[in-house]
């Protein structure tokens, strides 16, 4: 790829940290170069087949350059993403800010598990900084039709009975235009030609926040952040992936890199064989993602031989756990009747529940597309095959004249049944404070490898049955019952949020970056996303990564 071969600040990866940090560095003049190996998704290209959605996966040796990576390790299973934006483009917009109290101190030569070099004061003018760039606002749920979203108003009822606070998040979607009634599907009006070209609508409450948002509803980072910062001039080279990094000589660094920009989309390539370019810059700036700069810093640590022996410690999952509640009921004039919860209408995400506990935590509504539902229902094989058993009767008595009346479309009705099995259930996503004793490593063969001890693992199964406690409170209270994901009964974890692996200390025998993200050793190399967190962020960290990256910016511009 042609273009410039030094830059001062060179930032790898797309998500909150890279794209915050990029802007900032731009906005204040510097040449700023980002490297993002997955590839740009513009309104509308998201996937919703089948075919496209296997197109949608991570694995460019098999042709596949798809915005969902998976990792699998032995007790964990982790699913990132790889493009233009990071996982802002299929995370579930929530902006929520880490709970003051949550910033411990710890004294880890006792048998303290983290410590936060930073305070919720420090990050505060961040936090109001990086809400204002996102367009960040409340669920609208005072204003019809938004207000008859159900899931919600059962998140509010099972708050309400067992006395948990409950809020609507603060979230990354244009609900409608600023000065005007919200109203879903009507067009948004850009200050500026978003990088697409593309028209984009205020939500249309489809459940699809994490399939990749097709209207343009989420201010995802490359409709703000990116989009700003290239047009402050920023260079943005997608399908880059960052391989080697290194001191220059002199002082910067060389970051080596392979081009897949020429590769065509499901043509399988020999990644070996892929050339190599280079680039350098006065700063780097890291942000692959918790899993993805841990493996970058791991591979590099001979050309890196200052780096903390803590890398790849203090990880955790943000305390993910995804439960269902199922068969959700109510009592209508004395009689128990399925409770519609449409878990098909409105964002993903519209209200957290705060459980206030010393492992704080939190549980949201998690709605799904409607493609969802028909496999929910398809589900239930037995109720189907009797319906269909009636409408053949139907049928045939009407091909024989035993039926009088032609009209059979209520026997249609009848096949469809009363889709119970889908109105009345709802994934519960809980997320909190897990123990961070997970740490993340190389093995013989080079990969990326994850284990806990036994120890951590027994504290953290302890945990993660409060969280269950907590969601079956919820389902009990809705008349359901709650299942657990197949993963889970196998004694694996799934996370969509890890965190840790490069966490922020005081000094290089506390953690691998400063308060600042200055890897220790290595001036002017950083780290900034999800990696640098000493602990679990408690709520969905987007915000607290996109803060932090805010904060590393300032002071990067001050040195």
């Amino acid at each position: 790829m042609a273009g410039p071969s030094h830059f001062d600040a060179i930032v790898i990866g797309s998500g909150f940290g890279g794209a915050v940090t990029a802007y900032r560095l731009a906005e204040a003049g510097k040449s700023v170069c980002i490297l993002e190996r997955g590839k740009a998704w513009a309104p509308g290209s998201f996937p919703r087949t089948p075919a496209e959605s296997r197109a949608a996966l991570w694995d460019p040796g098999g042709g596949l350059h798809g915005l969902i990576d998976v990792w699998s390790f032995r007790r964990l299973f982790a699913i990132v993403a790889s493009a233009v934006g990071g996982g802002s483009l299929i995370y579930s917009n929530v902006l929520l800010r880490k709970d003051e109290r949550t910033f411990v101190h710890e004294d880890l030569r006792r048998d303290g598990n983290e410590r936060w070099p930073v305070s919720r004061a420090d990050l505060e003018p961040h936090y109001d900084e990086v809400e204002r760039h996102m367009g960040a606002t409340r669920y609208p749920f005072d204003v019809a039709p938004y207000s008859l979203t159900r899931k919600t108003r059962a998140m509010f009822d099972a708050a309400e009975a067992i006395g948990a606070p409950i809020e609507l998040p603060k979230l990354a979607i244009t609900f409608g235009n600023p000065g005007m009634s919200p109203r879903p599907g009507e067009p948004i009006h850009e200050a500026f030609p978003n990088p697409y070209g593309s028209p984009r609508s205020a939500c249309r409450l489809c459940g699809e926040c994490n399939l990749g948002c097709n209207s343009g509803s989420k201010n995802t980072l490359d409709f703000t952040y990116l989009a700003e910062a290239t047009r402050l001039g920023a260079e943005l080279r997608a399908r880059c992936e960052v391989r080697d990094l290194a001191p220059r000589a002199g002082s910067g660094y060389v970051v080596r890199y392979v081009d897949r920009s020429g590769q065509v989309d499901g043509e399988k390539v020999d990644t070996s064989s892929l050339v190599h370019l280079s680039i350098t810059a006065d700063k780097v700036i890291v942000a692959a993602g918790a899993l993805g700069s841990t493996f970058l810093l791991l591979k590099n640590r001979e050309t890196l031989p200052a780096l903390s022996s803590r890398l790849g410690e203090r990880c955790s999952g943000n305390g993910d756990l995804l439960t269902f509640l199922t068969g959700a009921k109510e009592r209508k004039r004395g009689e128990l009747v399925a409770r519609s919860l449409e878990p098909t209408r409105g964002p993903v995400i519209t209200a957290s529940i705060r459980f206030d506990e010393e492992r704080l935590f939190y549980l949201q509504d998690a709605g799904f597309p409607d493609f969802v539902a028909w496999l929910v229902e398809s589900a239930h094989a037995g109720s189907a095959i009797s319906r269909a058993a009636r409408l053949l009767y139907r049928l045939g008595s009407g091909w024989l004249g035993i039926e009088q009346s032609p009209d059979v479309a209520g026997a249609f009705a009848d096949l469809i049944g009363a889709c119970e099995a889908s109105t009345s259930s709802l994934p519960l996503l809980g997320m909190g404070r897990e123990f961070p004793e997970s740490r993340l490593f190389l093995d013989a063969r080079g990969y990326l490898e994850h284990e806990s001890p036994p120890s951590a693992r027994s504290r953290s199964r302890a945990y993660y049955e409060r969280v269950r406690d907590g969601a079956r409170q919820v389902a009990d209270v809705l008349g359901g019952q709650l299942l657990d994901t197949p993963l889970w009964m196998l004694g694996r974890g799934v996370t969509v949020h890890p965190v840790g692996g490069c966490a922020m200390g005081r000094n290089a025998d506390e953690g691998v970056v400063d308060s600042f993200g200055e890897v220790f050793g290595h001036p002017g190399l950083y780290v900034a996303d999800g990696s640098v967190m000493p602990g679990a962020v408690g709520p969905n960290p987007s915000l607290t990564i996109a803060a932090l990256a805010d904060r590393f910016a300032a002071r990067m511009l001050r040195a």
